[in-house]
């Protein structure tokens, strides 16, 4: 299973250090031959206002059923398992290559406080999920008044 981390606020060296962890992947695999360690799908991940982001996996050839997205303490996770029969059909239908990934997957992504799904769409192969950041009032920065009290001095000549 893949991990990956949803910032709000992305962190510089997070990145860096995913994206050397990648690159080290892919020059082994491609050295040894075999694939990456991660089957999971691509994605991107936007920030589309000051409280709406969404995620977007690519998902060619999955479909609805074949998909389950679940969200439980702070972790939202997507999988795709691809039914037993439909591996066999798969098989025995004569393909010759097939360099879309058929294998099954599952991705987490830690999500901030207070970050609530609102949707999920399957559309031309892109799974999108948005998401909601809702931050009570009581949580929200505020601005404190200084107080001053003027002491008024009296001087004796």
């Amino acid at each position: 299973m893949a991990f990956k981390s949803l910032s709000l606020f992305p962190d510089v060296t997070d990145s860096l250090f995913s994206d050397r962890f990648n690159r080290i992947d892919r020059l082994f695999s491609q050295l040894t031959g075999d694939a990456p360690l991660t089957t999971a799908p691509a994605c991107d991940i936007k920030r589309q206002d000051e409280s709406h982001y969404s995620i977007t996996l690519s998902v060619p050839g999955w479909k609805e059923d074949e998909l389950e997205i679940s969200a439980t303490g702070g972790q939202l996770t997507v999988s795709g398992k691809r039914a037993e029969e439909q591996n066999q059909q798969d098989e025995k239908s004569g393909w010759l290559h097939r360099g879309i990934s058929r294998h099954n997957f599952s991705v987490s992504y830690s999500l901030p406080q207070h970050v609530k799904v609102e949707r999920a769409r399957l559309e031309h192969g892109l799974l999108e999920i948005s998401l909601y950041q809702e931050i009570p009032e009581s949580e929200k920065p505020r601005k404190i008044a200084i107080e001053s009290q003027q002491r008024v001095i009296e001087h004796n000549a």
